[in-house]
């Protein structure tokens, strides 16, 4: 069985979210050999790796309708929460690098996303404009820097999903140094050592 059959078994994926996300991954492997969005390795990857990881946090985002996706790179989480999750209203992709913009309006235009691309620095976007239930991100920052960047969506009620590597609880020490929060981890589908932070009732440096 192929990675990408795997990945659509294993998260139980619909037909019609299957060919969004196909759309998603074959307009990534194309615009990525001028665009330079991904390196090769990161594509021979892309559905174990990339997909799946992003598939995963679907199941923690259950009644989320809008959802902000911080440094959103090639689309991971946010095109693909925008193709798998039932029910959203609107992803709202945040990113700074040109190049990567166009990539998710085309992606997301040839998909038919219920998506809206931000071309700003983070710490540039009007907030109040771009309301959300959940904020994520992945591979962005250390959870520190991460929850300033997401703090003013946070004090709106919102909450966080963050993936994190095997440094996880290094990082989520070092934020509580910095931040009052709450917390739950859970363990990563894609690797044992790795968890997504659930991350609510940001309150601000203590």
């Amino acid at each position: 069985m192929s990675d990408r059959a795997a990945i659509l078994t294993a998260y139980d994926v619909s037909r019609e979210t299957s060919e969004k996300l196909d759309i998603v991954a074959g307009m990534l492997s194309e615009w990525s050999k001028t665009r330079n969005l991904v390196g090769p390795r990161e594509l021979d990857v892309l559905w174990s790796r990339h997909i799946a990881d992003s598939l995963q946090l679907c199941e923690l985002l259950s009644n989320s309708k809008r959802i902000v996706d911080l440094g959103s790179g090639a689309g991971f989480p946010g095109l693909i929460i925008a193709a798998a999750l039932k029910g959203v209203e609107r992803v709202a992709l945040v990113e700074s690098v040109g190049k990567k913009c166009q990539f998710l309006v085309a992606a997301s235009e040839a998909a038919g996303l219920p998506v809206i691309v931000l071309n700003q620095r983070i710490e540039d976007v009007d907030v109040a404009s771009v309301p959300a239930d959940v904020v994520t991100a992945r591979a962005l920052a250390p959870l520190p820097k991460l929850l300033k960047f997401a703090a003013p969506w946070f004090k709106d009620g919102a909450f966080g999903v963050f993936p994190k590597g095997q440094k996880w609880e290094e990082e989520l020490t070092a934020a509580s140094e910095q931040w009052t929060f709450d917390h739950k981890s859970e363990v990563s589908r894609t690797s044992a050592a790795a968890r997504i932070l659930i991350i609510s009732n940001l309150r601000g440096r203590p």
